[in-house]
C-alpha cells in the first residue's frame, strides 16, 4: 500500500555521496551500493561521481533489460519523494525500448569480423616487411600500415570494452587484452577506468579525465584556477610553465598529437605498476610486454626501430585528433554531473563528425559521438541509422546537434585552444606574475 512506503527527499539523497556511503535512486527506488562499487564492472568511479543523485538514464544506458533484476537486493526500502520524469528523458527512455524491442543492442552485425580481417591484414604486411625485407623505405611503409592496424585496433578494442563486439563477457574480455594489450600497447585496464569516468561526467573539468590535460592544453579558462581533479584526486596546477604551454597550444596542438601515444604508454605503466586494485593486473602486464618484445626485436637496428616507431606514430596522431574534435570545443561546465540531465549533458558535450558512409570504418563509428554516447551498447554498425532519431529528438526540446565535416571541426577545435591560449597571456585571468622572461616569450605572440 502507498501508505507503507517509505520516502526521502532528494537533499537526504544527496547527503549519501562518499566512498562507503553511495546511495542512488533509480526510477525512484533509492539503492545502497556502498559495498558494490568495489566489485562493479564499471569501476568506482561511476558511482562516485553519481553517488546522492537519480542516475536512471545512466543506468538505462549503460546495462541491458536482465540487470534490472538485480536491483532488489541493493533496495534501501525508501524511494525518492516527488519523482518526476523529464519529457526529454521519457522520449530518451523511449528510444531505447524501441531500439531494444527491434534487437539492436544484441544485432552486432559484421563490421567487427570485417575490421578484425582487415587488422590481421595489416599485421601481416606488416611482418612481412619487417621480416623479410631489409630496405628501409619498406620498413616505413610497414610502419604507415602498422599505425592503420593500431588505430583499428583500437577501436575494435573500444567497441569490445563496451561489450558490443561479442556475445559473450569472456570473449569480449579476449578480444580487449589481444587487441588493446597485446597490439597496441595500451593497457585495456587503463582505458576502462577513464573512458568509464569520461563517459559519465562528459566534459566536466574536474570529472572527466579526458579534458585534463594541464599542463600541456586546456580548453577552457576555468583551468586556469587550478582546478582539483575528483579523478586522479589532485590540484591540476595552472603554474609557471603550463602558463607558457597554453600560450601556444594552437601551435602545438598537431606536433603533439603526432607523439601523444607516448603518454598512453606512460599513463598504462603507471597504472598497473600502481598500489591501486586493477582488474585482471596480471594479464594486462603479459599483454603489455608481448606487444614491446615484439615492437623493439623486429628491427635490424636502432635507427630503423625509431623511425619505425615514430612514422607509426604520426599515423596514428590521426585518431588522437579525432577523439580531440569530439570534445574540445563543446560545452564544457565545472561539478560532478547530474544524474537528472543525462542526455542534456551528452548533447552539449559532444561533437560529430559527419562523413560519407563509406568513411565510417575509417573513423570507428566514433564520428557519430553523440549517438555513442547516448547509447553506449548499441553496436556501431547502427549508429548511422539511429542519428536521423537523436537529432529530431534535440530539435524536438531545443537542444544542440552538433556535426561538422573533419576539417570544420579542426578549425573549431584550433579556435577553442587559441582562445584559451590567449586568456592565459592575460596575467589579469591566470593569476600567475609575469616576469621579464614571460615577456621575452611572448612578445611575438
Amino acid at each position: 500500500m502507498e501508505c507503507d512506503k517509505k520516502y526521502i527527499t532528494i537533499q537526504q539523497l544527496e547527503q549519501h555521496n562518499k566512498p562507503g556511503d553511495l546511495w542512488v535512486s533509480i526510477n525512484g527506488k533509492v539503492c545502497n551500493v556502498s559495498d558494490w562499487s568495489k566489485y562493479h564492472p564499471g569501476g568506482e568511479t561511476p558511482l562516485l561521481n553519481l553517488a546522492g543523485k537519480d542516475v536512471t538514464d545512466a543506468f538505462t544506458a549503460y546495462h541491458p533489460a536482465t540487470a534490472w533484476q538485480y536491483l532488489n537486493k541493493f533496495f534501501t526500502g525508501y524511494r525518492l519523494k516527488d519523482y518526476k520524469v523529464s519529457e526529454v528523458s521519457k522520449d530518451y527512455r523511449n528510444l531505447i525500448h524501441e531500439f531494444t524491442k527491434a534487437g539492436m543492442f544484441e544485432n552486432k552485425g559484421h563490421t567487427a569480423v570485417f575490421t578484425l580481417t582487415s587488422v590481421a591484414a595489416m599485421f601481416g604486411f606488416v611482418f612481412y616487411g619487417v621480416l623479410c625485407c631489409n630496405s628501409l623505405w619498406v620498413h616505413l611503409c610497414s610502419a604507415m600500415v602498422l599505425g592503420m592496424a593500431w588505430i583499428q585496433s583500437a577501436y575494435i578494442g573500444h567497441d569490445s570494452g563496451h561489450y558490443i563486439v561479442m556475445s559473450g563477457h569472456g570473449w569480449n574480455k579476449l578480444v580487449q587484452l589481444i587487441t588493446g594489450n597485446c597490439l597496441t600497447g595500451i593497457s585495456i585496464a587503463w582505458w576502462k577506468w577513464t573512458h568509464n569516468a569520461h563517459h559519465i561526467a562528459c566534459n566536466s573539468l574536474d570529472c572527466d579525465p579526458d579534458l585534463q590535460h594541464i599542463p600541456v592544453f586546456a580548453v577552457s579558462s576555468w583551468l586556469f584556477n587550478s582546478v582539483t581533479s575528483s579523478f586522479y584526486g589532485r590540484k591540476l596546477e595552472f603554474d609557471y610553465m603550463a602558463r607558457i604551454l597554453i600560450s601556444y597550444q594552437h601551435w602545438t596542438f598537431y606536433p603533439i598529437m603526432c607523439v601523444a601515444r607516448v603518454n598512453l604508454y606512460i599513463q598504462t605503466l603507471l597504472l598497473l605498476f600502481s598500489k591501486r586494485k586493477v582488474q585482471d593486473r596480471t594479464l594486462n602486464i603479459m599483454g603489455i610486454i608481448v606487444f614491446w618484445t615484439c615492437l623493439v626485436s623486429w628491427l635490424p637496428n636502432w635507427s630503423h626501430r625509431v623511425m619505425f616507431v615514430l612514422t607509426s606514430f604520426v599515423v596514428t596522431s590521426i585518431q588522437h585528433v579525432q577523439f580531440c574534435l569530439n570534445h574540445f570545443s563543446a560545452t564544457v561546465y565545472v561539478s560532478p554531473p547530474n544524474g537528472n540531465d543525462w542526455f542534456e549533458k551528452q548533447t552539449n558535450g559532444t561533437l560529430d563528425i559527419s562523413c560519407s558512409p563509406w568513411m565510417d570504418w575509417f573513423f570507428g563509428g566514433l564520428q557519430f559521438q553523440l549517438e555513442h554516447h547516448l547509447f553506449p551498447r548499441l553496436p556501431r554498425c547502427h549508429l548511422r541509422q539511429v542519428a536521423p532519431l537523436v537529432k529530431d529528438l534535440c530539435n524536438k526540446h531545443n537542444l544542440p546537434y552538433k556535426s561538422l565535416s573533419f576539417w570544420e571541426a579542426n578549425e573549431l577545435t584550433i579556435r577553442t585552444l587559441k582562445m584559451a591560449a590567449m586568456e592565459a597571456r592575460d596575467v589579469n585571468n591566470s593569476g600567475v606574475s609575469k616576469n621579464f622572461l614571460w615577456e621575452a616569450v611572448t612578445i611575438h605572440g
